[in-house]
């Protein structure tokens, strides 16, 4: 019996994106080019809350002191190391999916962000760093009439 799946142009994009990085990486980074060392990048999601914007990396194995969160210029670079063990005893091995190297990966924040705005959290793996809204600045209302400085009162003055 034939299951009927409604066609996802998004997931089978992804999924094509995933087949392809898979097939080029094996060509490009290899084991040879580089000394083994492969690059990476973590998924990342991003939330908006009320006051905050929130990005989520998944860090896997990386312990907190392996990563270095740097802000520069508007700039959040997330950067770090996962090390690869070749502890290879008597078991087989048919397939390595997991990503070992280093990693970098530059977020642009919002105009007027503070290094003070950001507050990084890591638990269970996951590293959150929490970045306030700035404050957008509302427009001022001038007055016009008796007592202000510099207004027009009526017809009265005249260029």
């Amino acid at each position: 019996m034939a299951t009927l799946v409604r066609w996802d142009p998004v997931r089978d994009l992804a999924r094509w994106q995933n087949d392809v990085e898979r097939l080029m990486g094996t060509f490009l980074r290899g084991t040879g080019g580089n000394g083994g060392e492969q690059h990476w990048a973590p998924p990342m999601d991003v939330w908006e809350t009320e006051d905050e914007i929130v990005y989520a990396f998944d860090l896997p194995g990386i312990p907190e002191d392996k990563i270095s969160i740097e802000f520069e210029d508007g700039t959040l670079t997330v950067s770090a190391e996962r090390e690869h063990t070749e502890k290879v005893s008597q078991d087989r091995f048919y397939r390595f999916e997991r990503r070992y190297g280093s990693f970098a990966r530059s977020i642009g924040l919002p105009p007027g962000v503070k290094e003070k705005d950001i507050r990084a959290e890591y638990k269970d793996g996951v590293l959150e760093l929490h970045v306030s809204k700035p404050k957008v600045p509302e427009p001022r209302r001038i007055q016009i009439g008796k007592g202000a400085k510099g207004t027009i009162e009526g017809k009265a003055a005249k260029a």
